[in-house]
C-alpha cells in the first residue's frame, strides 16, 4: 500500500520537459486551467549556495534578489518582487488583489492572510440573473461587481513591521524604474493580451495594453507605466494606507461603481481591511516529513493532504499498478492515475460543502483537521474501488453534523489567475508567497490611482471565487456563498515542508493554477519527498487531475492507451494545456536548488 505515491508520482511526473514549442491557443477545456498557455521552455534548475528568489518573471526574481543582497530579509524580497510582478506579469497578480503567505522566521510558522474580503453591502444574490439562474463565468469575472477590497499590499506591510530588515520605501524602488523607464513585453503577455476581449472593453487597459489599432502591443515592444510609477511612490512613502484612503482610494472605488456592471465597495471599505495572521496548518505525512500549509479559506493544503492520506490508506493499491509504475511509468497503465484521480474526487467533494471564511462558517467536528483524521481518510479510501465512483458525496467526520441537513455542496466553478514566488535567505528565513487577481486581467480594469497618466493595476475579480448561487432548491446555504466582509474559498497552496525529526527546512513549493493547484502541488511533492526526484524535473512532471469535472490530462504527455483505458474505467478524459506556474527552492547538502515551470517565464535568481 506505502508504494502507491510513489507509483503513481511515476506515473505520473517522470515525462521529460518538452523542447520550445508554441502551442495553441487555449481550447475551451482550458476553462479548467490558470490562464491560457503560451508555450514551453526548458528550464536547467538552478544551484545555490545562502539565499534565492523563485519567481515568475526574470525581473522579479532579479528585484528580490537585489533585497537580499542588500542585506534583506525574504519578506523585503517578496515585497519587492509583488510591486514588480504587477507591473510585468498584470495577469496574474498585482497591488490590486489578494495572497497567502507562509512565512518560516527560522522557528515558527506563520499565515497571513492577504486574502480579499467582500463589500459590506455585497448581495448574496450578485450573480444570479432576475430569473435566479447564475450568470455564467465569462459575465461574473468582468466589471465592479467582481472587485474584492484589496489586501495584498496590507498583508505584506504587517508581515514586513515583524520580518523586515530593508526601509519599506527601498523595497519599492526597483518596480518603480522599471515602470518609468519600460519593460518588454515577452510571449507570455503578449498572447494573453491579443486573446482576452474583455479587456480591451476598459478605455484605461486599451490604451495601456493596446495600439491605436486595436493589437495588442507585440513582443519585445517597451511598456512604460507612469501612473503605476506614481502609484508605488505614493505606497513606498505612506505605507499600505496609501490605498486604504485618500486620491487612490477614491479612484479605485469611483472605477467600482461607475462600471456598467457596478460594485459595492466604499471607502469605508477599503479603509476597514484588514489582514489576518492565522496559524499555519502543519500536518505530519509518514515517517518523515512535515507538510505546512495553509488553513480556510484556503481549501489547498487541506485538499492536499487529502489526497496524500487518501492515496495512502487507498486498500486496492496493488490491483492498480503500483508496483509496475515504479518500473515503467509511462508504460504502468491507468491504475496510479485512476485511484488519484477517485482520490481527488473525494476531497473536493469534502470542499464543496466544507470549506469557506472560517469566520462566518464553522469546520466540521469543530476543527478544520477532522478532515485529516487517519480513521475518516480510512473510511473514505474505502470507497475508492476498480471503476469510477457514479457519484461521489462529502463524507461526515465524527463528531460533526450531518451535512445533508447544514449546508449545500458549492457547485463547480472556473478559478483563474494566479503567481507563485519561493524565496529563502541568508538567516534561515524563508517563505512561499500565492498571489492573485482570479482570473486573466482580474475584471478587466485597469486603475490609474487618480493620477490620470498611462497605465496603472489591474482590480481583482475575486468575488467570483464565491459561490454564484447562495443555496440549493431545497434552501440549505452554500458555505462559500456572497456575505458582507467575507473572504472567498481559494485553492492556493503555498507549502513548507520541512523533516520531521531534525525540523529542518527542505522545500519552499507553490503554484498558480485555480482549482489546480492543489494537484499541482501534491504532484510535485510526491516527485520530490517519494521519488526523489530534484524539483526542477519534478515540476517539469507531466500534470493530470480532476477538479470536480472530466479528467484532466497534460496534452501530448499521456500514452492513448492509458487514456482510452481510463475512459474505460468511466471517466470523461480531456487532454489539455495545464499552465502551471510552479516555483519550488528544495534543500541540498550544499545549499539550495531552485526550479521554475517551463510552462510559463519564470526562474531561479540566488547566490
Amino acid at each position: 500500500m506505502k508504494l502507491l505515491a510513489a507509483g503513481l508520482l511515476l506515473g505520473l511526473a517522470a515525462c521529460a520537459t518538452a523542447p520550445t514549442t508554441p502551442v495553441a491557443p487555449p481550447a475551451p477545456a482550458a476553462n479548467f486551467a490558470a490562464e491560457g498557455a503560451s508555450r514551453t521552455q526548458a528550464k536547467p534548475g538552478w544551484v545555490f549556495r545562502r539565499q534565492g528568489v523563485a519567481a515568475a518573471h526574470p525581473l522579479a526574481a532579479e528585484a528580490g534578489l537585489a533585497m537580499l543582497r542588500a542585506g534583506g530579509a525574504a519578506i523585503d524580497a517578496a515585497v519587492a518582487v509583488q510591486a514588480v510582478l504587477t507591473l510585468v506579469e498584470p495577469q496574474s497578480s498585482g497591488i490590486g488583489g489578494g495572497a497567502f503567505l507562509l512565512h518560516w522566521d527560522g522557528r515558527d510558522v506563520q499565515a497571513w492572510d492577504g486574502r480579499e474580503t467582500a463589500p459590506a453591502a455585497a448581495d448574496p444574490r450578485a450573480f444570479l440573473r432576475a430569473d435566479g439562474t447564475p450568470v455564467s463565468a465569462a459575465e461574473a469575472v468582468a466589471g465592479g461587481r467582481a472587485v474584492g477590497v484589496p489586501g495584498v499590499l496590507p498583508m505584506l506591510e504587517s508581515a514586513h513591521r515583524l520580518h523586515g530588515r530593508l526601509p519599506w520605501a527601498s523595497l519599492f524602488e526597483p518596480a518603480i524604474r522599471l515602470a518609468d523607464e519600460g519593460f518588454l513585453i515577452g510571449e507570455r503577455l503578449h498572447t494573453l493580451l491579443r486573446t482576452n476581449v474583455q479587456l480591451r472593453q476598459d478605455a484605461q487597459a486599451r490604451a495601456y495594453f493596446y495600439g491605436a489599432d486595436g493589437q495588442a502591443h507585440p513582443v519585445g515592444h517597451r511598456l512604460r507605466n507612469p501612473a503605476l510609477a506614481a502609484v508605488l511612490r505614493a505606497v513606498a512613502a505612506q505605507g499600505g494606507v496609501a490605498m486604504q484612503q485618500g486620491p487612490i482610494a477614491a479612484d479605485l472605488v469611483a472605477r467600482v461603481r461607475s462600471h456598467p456592471v457596478p460594485g459595492a465597495m466604499t471607502l469605508a471599505d477599503l479603509a476597514g481591511y484588514s489582514p489576518i495572521r492565522r496559524e499555519a496548518m502543519c500536518t505530519d505525512w509518514r515517517a518523515h516529513w512535515r507538510v505546512c500549509g495553509f488553513p480556510p479559506p484556503s481549501s489547498g493544503h487541506l485538499a492536499m493532504m487529502q489526497l496524500l492520506g487518501l492515496l495512502d490508506a487507498a486498500p486496492v493499491a496493488a490491483a492498480h499498478g503500483a508496483v509496475a509504475a515504479l518500473a515503467a511509468p509511462v508504460a504502468a497503465g491507468p491504475g496510479p492515475l485512476h485511484l488519484y484521480v477517485e482520490a481527488g474526487r473525494l476531497a473536493w467533494a469534502d470542499r464543496a460543502r466544507y470549506v469557506a471564511d472560517p469566520a462566518f462558517v464553522p469546520a466540521p467536528a469543530g476543527d478544520w483537521r477532522s478532515l485529516l483524521g487517519a480513521d475518516y481518510l480510512r473510511q473514505r479510501a474505502g470507497l475508492l474501488g476498480p471503476a469510477r465512483m457514479p457519484t461521489v458525496e462529502a463524507g461526515q467526520p465524527a463528531g460533526a453534523a450531518d451535512p445533508s441537513l447544514a449546508q449545500a455542496p458549492m457547485p463547480e466553478q472556473p478559478e483563474h489567475g494566479t503567481s507563485h514566488v519561493s524565496i529563502v535567505d541568508e538567516r534561515g528565513q524563508a517563505l512561499a508567497l500565492t498571489t492573485s487577481v482570479e482570473a486573466a486581467f482580474g475584471a478587466r480594469m485597469l486603475a490609474d490611482g487618480g493620477t490620470g497618466l498611462t497605465g496603472g493595476y489591474i482590480l481583482n475579480n475575486q468575488l467570483t471565487d464565491f459561490s454564484f448561487v447562495p443555496a440549493d432548491a431545497q434552501g440549505r446555504p452554500v458555505a462559500n456563498r456572497l456575505q458582507p466582509g467575507k473572504r472567498p474559498r481559494s485553492s492556493m497552496a503555498p507549502t513548507l515542508v520541512f523533516d520531521r525529526q531534525s525540523g529542518q527546512l527542505l522545500l519552499v513549493l507553490g503554484s498558480p493554477g485555480g482549482p489546480l493547484i492543489p494537484h499541482f502541488v501534491t504532484r510535485t511533492l510526491l516527485a520530490t519527498l517519494v521519488g526523489g526526484q530534484d524539483v526542477q524535473r519534478a515540476i517539469d512532471g507531466a500534470h493530470a487531475a480532476d477538479p470536480g469535472g472530466p479528467v484532466l490530462l497534460e496534452k501530448g504527455r499521456f500514452p492513448a492507451a492509458t487514456v482510452e483505458a481510463l475512459r474505460g474505467l468511466g471517466h470523461r478524459v480531456l487532454e489539455v494545456e495545464l499552465p502551471s506556474g510552479l516555483h519550488g527552492i528544495q534543500r541540498t547538502p550544499d545549499g539550495w536548488f531552485g526550479g521554475a515551470d517551463p510552462r510559463r517565464e519564470g526562474v531561479v535568481r540566488g547566490d
